[in-house]
């Protein structure tokens, strides 16, 4: 995966991924990362990128022309035509499944914006995905565009040192993960769930099934729902989840 990063801070996207489990992944040669600092495609001999938008109002607007350059220096490099997602309030918000998919491109292009956003011209010409990571304003794109590439870096072969991780995580079939323990056995006088000292391996998976869905309910009914109404769930959960539900704790 080669992820190429229109933005005003590249140091921002440099200095945040270069750590951790994506910064072993680019050192591995199983990403690569381009920052394009959007400054420096623009014609305006001060380095001037923004201006006032027409129509008066609060705040500057990014310029159409260095944006529509940085994005065609991408274009020209790679010679093809990625997909351009641009990290806004108003997009699709991003989930798990959405970062499944994005993880099957060979490129994809993250354009940062800033100011009071970029002009819409440029936006109808190069964008393709509007996505938003919640419904909250930020100041810049950068912080959404280095949780969509972690997010979706996790489902790159060889990214994750367990293979079977990015399957078995958060929001897999539209369930919530289920609670992991280590040592002690015994901490602040609270015991781990003896299922799971069992060794019976078959018994921990349906403890470990039941407990993503009892938090589910608990927590994001909404996603259980959703599980349910695109067959996600096996007789077995669903046994199980009315069960939960005629529960005195779920009453």
């Amino acid at each position: 995966m080669n992820y190429h990063v229109l933005t005003l801070f590249p140091e921002m996207i440099e200095q945040g991924l270069n750590t951790s489990i994506i910064g072993r992944a680019m050192e591995a040669g199983l990403i690569s990362l381009q920052t394009l600092n959007i400054r420096e495609y623009t014609d305006n001999k001060h380095g001037r990128v923004d201006d006032y938008p027409y129509g008066g109002g609060a705040g500057m607007v990014m310029q159409a022309q260095p944006v529509y350059a940085a994005c065609q220096a991408v274009r020209k490099s790679i010679k093809s035509e990625p997909r351009v997602i641009y990290m806004s309030p108003q997009g699709q918000v991003f989930t798990q499944k959405m970062a499944e998919e994005l993880a099957r491109e060979n490129d994809l292009v993250f354009l940062c914006g800033h100011y009071e956003g970029i002009d819409e011209r440029v936006l109808e010409e190069v964008v393709t995905d509007y996505v938003s990571i919640g419904d909250y304003v930020l100041t810049g794109g950068e912080l959404p565009a280095m949780v969509m590439i972690d997010a979706i870096s996790r489902f790159l072969p060889g990214v994750l040192n367990n293979e079977e991780s990015a399957a078995c995580e958060s929001f897999q079939d539209n369930l919530l993960e289920h609670p992991h323990y280590s040592r002690p056995a015994v901490w602040h006088e609270k015991e781990v769930p003896s299922v799971l000292l069992s060794g019976h391996h078959a018994n921990i998976e349906k403890w470990r099934r039941e407990q993503s869905i009892r938090r589910t309910l608990e927590r994001r009914p909404d996603l259980l729902k959703q599980a349910a109404e695109e067959q996600l769930l096996s007789k077995a959960d669903l046994e199980y989840l009315e069960q939960l539900k005629k529960s005195a704790s779920f009453l």
